[in-house]
């Protein structure tokens, strides 16, 4: 028998032959999980992750940031709170004090090392309320009807499959509760995220923008997300331009203009 590859040579020699062995078409999906090919593909580019040491931890303290995004997230004594990239903890740390001891902190990071480091640090000092978990680029692997908060700080723009993540982590909220976002009004690739796009790709899950400050003590801005109906299909998701142009009904200029 002849084999596939003479075959094709011979195929190749005829006039009406020269596309007959052409190699298949490439799929454009190769480069993403598995888990997220079922969901519309970004239309941005994503930040490198960024360094997860917590060297700026005394200077951060010092503008106040932690302290005046709890206050608006109303982070309070008995709260349950998922800290989503929480690297080396210092939102973790912070959340945890705030929260108590009847309440829980949960922090979450796709990064194995850092999230050994974080446990060794809850250990050494002693936090029984605060659990560590590992996640996926499209999956941040919350329990079901667990938060009353999840916060994102200065990291959504390092997902890279924001559909997927957003439609996984949307079931982890209890009723009520809320996704709290931090981040600054830059492209996606210098560690940034516009506001546009950010409301746009959380109203494509079914999330409703519930506030959006701009204050001092703020690296950047702060928006808090409800979700609002069912979640929907993936299939029935429809992507974001990267100019975030397909904004939801629900976001007003004075929103977008962060007034």
């Amino acid at each position: 028998m002849r084999s596939a590859r003479a075959l094709c040579l011979a195929a190749a020699l005829l006039p009406l032959g020269l596309g007959a062995c052409q190699a298949p078409a490439p799929d454009p999906d190769a480069d993403r999980p598995e888990s997220a090919r079922g969901f519309p593909r970004a239309d941005r580019p994503v930040s490198k992750t960024g360094s997860t040491q917590f060297s700026t931890e005394d200077q951060r303290d010092k503008v106040g940031e932690a302290r005046t995004v709890m206050d608006l997230a109303q982070i309070g004594a008995g709260l349950t709170v998922a800290d989503l990239g929480a690297g080396e903890g210092y939102y973790t740390m912070r959340l945890a004090e705030r929260v108590g001891p009847k309440g829980r902190v949960l922090a979450e990071d796709i990064d194995g090392d850092a999230m050994e480091r974080l446990g060794r640090r809850v250990e050494r000092e002693r936090l029984d309320n605060v659990s560590i978990r590992t996640g996926t680029p499209d999956d941040p692997k919350l329990p079901d009807n667990s938060f009353d908060r999840i916060f994102m700080v200065h990291m959504y723009h390092e997902v890279a499959e924001p559909f997927a993540f957003l439609w996984r982590l949307r079931p982890a909220l209890r009723p009520g509760g809320s996704v709290i976002v931090v981040d600054v009004d830059r492209p996606a690739d210098q560690h940034g995220m516009p506001p546009a796009l950010l409301f746009c790709e959380f109203a494509a899950v079914g999330f409703r923008l519930a506030e959006f400050v701009r204050k001092p003590g703020v690296t950047g801005y702060y928006a808090k997300f409800e979700a609002v109906g069912p979640r929907p299909a993936p299939s029935a998701i429809r992507p974001c331009k990267a100019d975030g142009s397909r904004l939801g009904a629900n976001v007003t200029a004075a929103q977008r203009d962060g007034k």
